[in-house]
């Protein structure tokens, strides 16, 4: 069988919401991180794939998986997972549940509820943050607030490329019954401008994240790794932003992802005011919430 790897779709330009290798991040963790990332990746273009069946995509899963747990040698990326997560004592368990995500990729291509949206988050969306706290040594009393930002993250992901994954993959992530709500209809993300029914969904779905990305706010502050607690208050800001376009803007008529200059700004943003909070010791924002299926 080809290595995995071979299956890379090559995209140079992805829109990160989830930028887990940050420089932000001391560099003793890095070869960890990149090696969860990379592993991410892969198993990401393979489900994404445009022109292999279903079927092989679920094969080189399932192959990333076995050798992950150490059934072989042949996928590179699983390898050295393995390898670093063995070095640290770390289980592949954020891993393991981010094939989840991927496997549904393949095999299911419409969500009726908000809640099943939801469901998905927790395996394509949740493992990324619960990881990087792993990695850093945090509680898992931060899961609750890291599970609300990272599903926030997927989801602004989600409506940013509405269009495009409906074009390219068939495969839509808005929940039916919000369409059905609105008057919209999956057929009408194929145009080049959302219908005021579509606009309508696309927006009343955003104000919906926004809410959830507010069930978040408190990790920054939350995290005792000064550095992760940075990067986590970066991601934050970004999410915050793009929101706030999602909310007004048509992502099937305009890009909805911030430019260079955005990223410096709201980079600058969120890093001074976490700095500015732990100088002054401000305590983190109370999170009544509890971790998704933990």
């Amino acid at each position: 069988m080809t290595s995995a790897s071979e299956l890379r779709s090559g995209k140079g330009d992805r829109d990160e919401n989830f930028p887990v290798a940050s420089w932000i991040i001391h560099p003793r963790h890095r070869a960890l991180i990149l090696a969860y990332y990379n592993f991410v990746r892969t198993a990401d273009d393979i489900a994404d794939h445009a022109t292999l069946p279903a079927d092989e995509k679920l094969r080189y899963l399932d192959l990333l998986e076995a050798e992950l747990l150490g059934k072989g040698e042949t996928q590179a990326e699983a390898v050295i997972l393995r390898r670093a997560l063995a070095e640290r004592g770390m289980a592949p368990r954020h891993a393991l549940d981010v094939l989840i995500a991927f496997r549904m990729d393949v095999t299911k291509l419409r969500y009726e509820t908000w809640d099943e949206v939801i469901h998905y988050c927790r395996y394509s969306a949740m493992p990324v943050g619960r990881f990087m706290l792993d990695v850093h040594g945090e509680s898992t009393a931060t899961w609750a607030a890291s599970d609300a930002l990272c599903a926030g993250l997927q989801i602004n992901n989600h409506l940013q490329d509405c269009g495009k994954d409906y074009r390219e993959l068939n495969r839509v992530y808005l929940p039916r019954d919000a369409l059905a709500a609105s008057g919209a209809s999956v057929e009408q993300l194929g145009l080049a401008e959302a219908p005021p029914a579509m606009l309508a969904c696309l927006q009343g779905l955003a104000v919906r994240n926004e809410a959830l990305l507010n069930e978040g706010r408190s990790l920054a502050a939350e995290i005792r790794d000064v550095r992760l607690g940075l990067d986590v208050a970066v991601i934050q800001a970004y999410a915050d932003r793009i929101v706030r376009l999602l909310k007004v803007r048509d992502p099937l008529r305009e890009r909805v992802h911030l430019n260079k200059f955005e990223l410096l700004v709201f980079s600058l943003a969120g890093m001074l005011g976490e700095l500015g909070r732990r100088a002054i010791g401000r305590k983190a924002i109370s999170n009544p919430g509890t971790a998704h299926d933990a």
